[in-house]
């Protein structure tokens, strides 16, 4: 019903519109009256677009080709879609007839932003001069059309290529030139086409045709083939060190899917293509061309079998020729023949060269057909550069230097496919002087792009991962010197400036180009005879008819260029070429190889270093600062670049002196990260009587005890450290409250006495097994339970830093010296040390504990060297009772520590003697150290257990090894044994194994 008065009201709004303009107009002049009929204007008409379409399938997915619809006026129109992605592509060519012997083809491709729905982000939001990738995009789509054009044809020809819209999945370089091919064929343009090209992918061992972009970060392989029915035109290749064999395998599954794109094409020609224009052909005539060759044959054969001519020698030789024909035709005045002299000279070179290397089988300059040019390599002769290599091979010299980045150094891509950014670049420079010539500067060059791209693509594959190494690198190649193939060149510089750089490549890459001569059957088109040239000069290059750039390692092909002349090389051909390549490679890897073969170390001061860092992100607000001031002022002051981004700091340095200033400052910021045996450097804020605060890590606060200050006894802190002062502190635990414990001796080197203390101040006779002196059992258990009584060897300076035992011991509760006081006065042994001021070394009985105790302080008193101090002399016996470090294997037995092991076991034995019975209720007084009761458990926490002792008495036991809460249940009662007292004077127990 809502459609029906829908087109109700349309047909009265119609009607109406019609009455408004058939009306009656009535204008009265004096006494006579006009009247007017008017018509409604003419409704315009629908315009009909006859379209053509043809749709087919590759790879699995479904391709159109449609003309007719838009771009109407050009000589030829088409837009190739395949999912989403869709690329219109264009030719027209010029009207008159220009006077060249040269084709002037122009082949324009551009991505435009609103493609994938996005405004540039340029100042004036309007895409700018021609990026990177378009040039390279072009170069791709000019390399397989340019040799089908006739012989003769040198009317101007332009081909522009757009991108219409892209979904992101496929690249539209491929489409691009498939596009074009089916133009050309649509256009009145004479041309040998049409083509196919294709990209194949390597994944998990299975070629794949047409992969999308996702894929391609997975494969081994990105082939992009272009071909006719029977012959190859163009091949480009970025592998993953394939072996030559993978690589034939697939060149020959890519001709026939691009074959595929063929018919379509004709069929969409057959429908709405163009007859072909008749065009002038500038060729030359057969009179001309027999008497040119006459004049100029056996003076050009004479050069070329010469091989003691060089470039530039020889290129004046041939130049001499060429004047000297110029004169004898000025002065029989044939015109015809001085039009297309130098055409019809270059030709008659092509033909003897052609002919003296199939017939003589050696190059220009003497070399067989297999041979290398001699090689030159240097790496780091620009000591002060990052890295830095200078190759030549034969006259073809390169310069190849290295510059390492910071992450953000990488450069921004704009592509509306691929990677945002790219973190290796290759730049070539090709400049003037390189073959003496005169020439200007410009901007972006389509050779230089082009080489510079395939040299990245062949170093790309060997370099480490972005995890492994996160700089940017820039490689910059000027060319010294050119006589053939110095992208190649470039290859070789590169990889050999790379391992100067100190870059951990996988192999190194060398290159070369293997060029090709034939002599065809102008009847049939067939190849009759060729040649296979290794490493061909410039001007084998221009005089032949293949040049086929190869790239690799030992293990297998990294990139390959094949550019073409004649219309077309059969793929046996190309893949016969690979053999000859792979020799050639070998060769040149050989003598790189001997020049350096492995990543230097970078110790010097031209060293870039990188440093990434864990804060969470309020760390790093106070260390960038209000408006990034802090950072800012640090990089001005230090010449750095810092990067920060969720949780994470990144820092680049020139140099290591430069990146140990700056992480100092950022641990006095922000700090790091502390764990249990790390140092770090502190600020001594206050002294107390036993302890000292300590400021470290970006404001955190710990505690360094008197006892942690020095491997001597230190009788007050202020005699070592004192308010202000900075240290570099370890951090060794935390205590029962949570502080941060420090210790400033594990910093410092620690050198045992020769002398054995025991010996000098313990004399213990030798007795049985059940008197005071252990058997080999007993000191077994006591060794097992008691393995910090050892010490360190004899004359070995050892370092708390590098010994693990402070992040794997237990926390141990340290007794104050008031505390061991009281103990003392308990026991009653203060008037014994007053009686006993020079004791001597007495037998230990059991009838007398308190003369055995009277030894341990002697023993005590004579390891410190000084008795004129009670907290010297009453520290040793708490000591000899805590658990202290095990040094494993820095320990060395002699048959001096054994003795002192024996000596401190029955010392520790002593305290099995001395327990005792307590008499009625227990109290405080009567707890000693080493006594052992009978205790209840009453509470089970995380970390250990209270434990009730009596009397009203709690002590506490802390976990430790495999100890767990779940070992223990409340009520239970446990063997205690007291091994030392707390801060708040609780006894801290140990539980005895039965």
């Amino acid at each position: 019903m809502a459609s029906m008065a829908i087109t109700r009201n349309h047909h009265l709004l119609s009607s109406l519109t019609r009455t408004l303009y058939l009306y009656r107009t009535t204008t009265t002049t004096g006494c006579r009256t006009f009247t007017t009929d008017t018509e409604p204007p003419p409704i315009s008409r629908t315009k009909v677009l006859e379209t053509f379409r043809e749709e087919f399938e590759i790879g699995s997915r479904l391709i159109t080709l449609e003309t007719g619809k838009i771009a109407r006026f050009a000589n030829g129109a088409v837009v190739l879609g395949m999912e989403d992605t869709n690329v219109l592509s264009t030719v027209c060519s010029a009207k008159g007839d220009g006077v060249r012997d040269f084709l002037p083809l122009t082949v324009d491709y551009q991505e435009k932003q609103f493609a994938q729905g996005v405004i540039p982000g340029t100042y004036m939001r309007r895409e700018g001069a021609p990026k990177e990738r378009e040039l390279l995009c072009g170069r791709l789509i000019d390399r397989p059309i340019r040799p089908l054009f006739p012989a003769g044809f040198y009317h101007e020809v332009q081909v522009m290529a757009s991108v219409l819209s892209s979904d992101g999945k496929q690249d539209p370089d491929v489409m691009a030139a498939n596009a074009t091919s089916a133009a050309l064929m649509l256009s009145d343009i004479p041309w040998g086409g049409p083509i196919g090209m294709i990209r194949v992918g390597w994944i998990d061992g299975h070629l794949v045709v047409n992969p999308t972009m996702d894929e391609l970060n997975l494969s081994d392989l990105n082939l992009v083939y272009a071909c006719t029915r029977d012959k190859t035109m163009m091949i480009d290749v970025q592998a993953n060190e394939i072996t030559e064999k993978d690589l034939e395998a697939a060149f020959r599954f890519a001709h026939p899917e691009a074959v595929k794109f063929i018919e379509p094409q004709l069929k969409l020609a057959a429908k709405a293509g163009k007859l072909k224009k008749e065009y002038k052909l500038s060729l030359v005539s057969d009179r001309t061309m027999d008497k040119i060759r006459n004049l100029t044959e056996k003076p050009i054969e004479a050069i070329f079998t010469d091989p003691s001519y060089g470039k530039f020698e020889r290129g004046e030789a041939l130049d001499k020729i060429g004047q000297d024909v110029k004169v004898i035709l000025e002065e029989e005045g044939d015109e015809e023949s001085l039009k297309g002299l130098s055409k019809t000279v270059d030709t008659v070179r092509k033909q003897v060269v052609h002919k003296r290397i199939l017939s003589e089988g050696f190059k220009l300059d003497g070399r067989r057909l297999d041979e290398v040019r001699p090689i030159y390599c240097e790496a780091g002769n620009l000591p002060g550069l990052h890295g830095s290599a200078l190759f030549s091979r034969g006259d073809t010299q390169v310069l190849c230097t290295v510059t390492l980045g910071a992450p953000g150094d990488a450069q921004r891509l704009d592509a509306i496919v691929g990677p945002p950014t790219k973190r290796f670049m290759l730049h070539y420079s090709f400049p003037p002087y390189c073959i003496n010539e005169v020439g200007k500067r410009t901007g972006l060059n389509r050779r230089e792009v082009g080489h510079g791209t395939l040299a990245e693509k062949a170093l790309i594959a060997v370099l480490p991962s972005e995890i492994n190494f996160p700089y940017a690198v820039r490689i910059n190649s000027e060319v010294m010197g050119s006589d053939g193939s110095t992208s190649m060149a470039t290859v070789c510089g590169g990889s050999m400036a790379l391992m100067d750089a100190g870059i951990p490549l996988k192999e190194h890459v060398a290159g070369l180009s293997v060029g090709l001569v034939t002599e065809v059957d102008s009847s049939t088109g067939n190849v009759d005879q060729y040649r296979i040239l290794t490493d061909i000069l410039g001007l084998e290059d221009h005089l032949g008819d293949m040049d086929f750039k190869i790239a690799g390692t030992r293990n297998g092909i990294t990139a390959i260029q094949l550019d073409i002349k004649p219309a077309g090389i059969p793929l046996d051909i190309i893949c016969e070429s690979l053999g000859p390549a792979y020799k050639g490679r070998l060769q040149i890897l050989e003598h790189m190889e001997k020049e350096i073969n492995s990543a230097r170390t970078q110790d010097g001061r031209n060293s870039i270093r990188l440093v990434t860092l864990k804060y969470s992100n309020d760390d790093l607000r106070r260390l960038i600062g209000p408006l990034g001031a802090l950072k800012m002022k640090i990089e001005e002051d230090t010449g750095l670049w810092m990067s920060v981004s969720d949780g994470t700091l990144t820092i680049v340095a020139k140099n290591q002196s430069v990146m140990d200033k700056v992480l100092e400052k950022v641990d006095l910021i922000i700090g790091r990260a502390i764990e249990v045996g790390g140092v770090y450097k502190g600020i001594v804020t206050s002294i107390k009587e036993y302890w000292a605060f300590v400021e470290f890590n970006g404001g955190q606060h710990g505690l360094l005890h008197v006892s942690e200050l020095s491997h001597e006894p230190v009788s007050r802190i202020s005699d070592v450290i004192s308010v202000g002062q900075q240290l570099s502190l370890m951090c060794i635990g935390q205590d029962l409250r949570g502080n941060i414990k420090l210790s400033l001796k594990a910093t410092l080197p620690q050198k045992t006495k020769k002398s054995d203390p025991v010996e000098k101040s313990l004399n213990i006779p030798k007795q049985k097994s059940d008197s005071l002196t252990p058997g080999k059992d007993s000191l077994t258990k006591e060794e097992g339970q008691n393995s910090a009584v050892k010490d360190v060897p004899e004359d070995t300076d050892t370092s708390t830093k590098l010994n693990p035992s402070y992040s794997s011991m237990s926390p141990i509760v340290i007794r104050s010296a008031v505390e061991c006081d009281e103990e003392e006065k308990s026991a009653g042994l203060v008037a014994n040390l007053k009686n006993n001021s020079n004791p001597k070394p007495q037998r230990a009985q059991k009838s007398k504990p308190a003369q055995k105790l009277k030894t341990v302080k002697s023993l005590s008193s004579s390891e410190s060297g000084s008795v004129s101090s009670k907290k010297a002399r009453i520290a040793k016996p708490y000591l000899l009772t805590e658990k202290r470090e095990n040094y494993g294997e820095n320990y060395a037995s002699s048959d001096e520590d054994k003795n002192e092991v024996k000596h401190k076991s029955v010392l520790l034995d002593y305290l099995e003697v001395q327990e005792c019975k307590v008499e009625g209720p227990m109290d405080a007084k009567k707890l000693k150290l080493g006594m052992k009761v009978t205790a209840k458990i009453i509470q089970v926490r995380a970390r250990g257990l209270v434990l009730d002792l009596g009397g009203g008495i709690n002590g506490m036991y802390r976990f430790e090894g495999d100890d767990g809460k779940e070992k223990f249940e409340v009520g239970n009662e446990v063997q205690a044994q007291c091994t030392s007292f707390n801060g708040k004077g609780i006894p801290v127990m140990s539980i005895i194994q039965e």
